[in-house]
């Protein structure tokens, strides 16, 4: 669909890049001449996401094990990739979701979704895009015309709607839109500029999980979607491509929705859990925790 060299000395920044929807724009993005850095607090999921991507490709992959959370390490990442040549895109994709009622859910648990989805990616978007200010005027200002740099963030449909049974990730979406629309006029002028891409179901093992626990991956889509089916990695790899790549620099301050019109139609939340009794919650939870269990043991963590 895109040139082979679309990308061609272009450095992007993924978080969550080693795995799910990251690991896959990833892959597409090293396909047309990009080098990528991923960062992410599972260290020995990067380092083979990052093999792979280096043996598919022969492109350069970085790895950064850290926690998104935490904005002295991610001032400290960003610092040593522009001194090693910069960057010119960040996407934004490191994110954290589970079902619960809100009523039932801890502080603790609310602060762990907004930590990553909220502050951590407005603590990437705010080291990558300073320097990226300082340097453009370093350079005299940015002239129209010059290609710009792009920042890329992954939202969800519920920032029209509303997410029931995720309110925590759905609030911190709404504000990552915000941030989007807010930066893209206050930094245009440094040539920066930031969109959104909110997918639909694409079934990952992070999604099906936690947000989908006991259901076969697009399950749920293949039932109720318009096209009766989920999305698929290719349309989100082709849509982030075109996105970080300077097709269309006018492109800015946009949410878009690649969903199927799936929430047009019926929302595209998930409203129908309010059919849950109090015996499937406790099934979902139990199928979440012992996912959260198996991902702490991978990280060398306790509880």
């Amino acid at each position: 669909m895109f040139q082979q060299d679309l990308l061609r000395g272009k450095r992007f920044l993924v978080t969550g890049g080693g795995s799910g929807l990251g690991r896959a724009m990833c892959e597409h993005f090293l396909a047309h001449g990009a080098e990528v850095a991923i960062c992410g607090r599972r260290a020995a999921v990067l380092e083979e996401a990052a093999e792979a991507m280096r043996e598919q490709s022969g492109g350069k992959v970085h790895c950064y094990n850290l926690d998104i959370r935490d904005a002295s390490a991610v001032d400290a990442m960003v610092a040593d990739l522009f001194e090693k040549g910069g960057l010119d895109g960040l996407v934004n994709n490191a994110a954290g979701n589970f079902i619960s009622p809100t009523e039932a859910m801890s502080t603790r648990g609310f602060d762990a979704i907004a930590g990553i989805v909220f502050h951590g990616s407005f603590y990437v978007t705010h080291a990558v895009g300073r320097r990226w200010i300082e340097a453009a005027q370093s350079r005299g200002g940015w002239k129209p015309g010059e290609p710009m740099k792009s920042v890329l963030s992954i939202t969800v449909t519920w920032v029209e709607n509303g997410g029931p049974y995720t309110v925590p990730s759905a609030m911190s979406k709404a504000g990552i839109a915000t941030m989007t629309k807010s930066l893209a006029v206050e930094w245009a002028r440094y040539g920066i500029r930031l969109n959104a891409l909110g997918p639909g179901e694409i079934p990952t093992e992070g999604m099906s999980k936690r947000l989908n626990p006991g259901e076969e991956g697009g399950e749920r889509s293949r039932l109720n979607n318009p096209q009766m089916r989920p999305g698929s990695m290719r349309e989100l790899q082709h849509l982030a491509t075109f996105l970080m790549s300077n097709g269309c620099d006018w492109l800015s301050g946009q949410s878009i929705y690649m969903d199927g019109a799936g929430y047009l139609a019926h929302g595209g939340n998930f409203y129908g859990l309010r059919a849950w009794d109090d015996a499937q919650w406790r099934e979902a939870r139990e199928r979440i925790e012992a996912h959260n269990a198996k991902d702490r043991a991978q990280r060398g963590l306790g509880r």
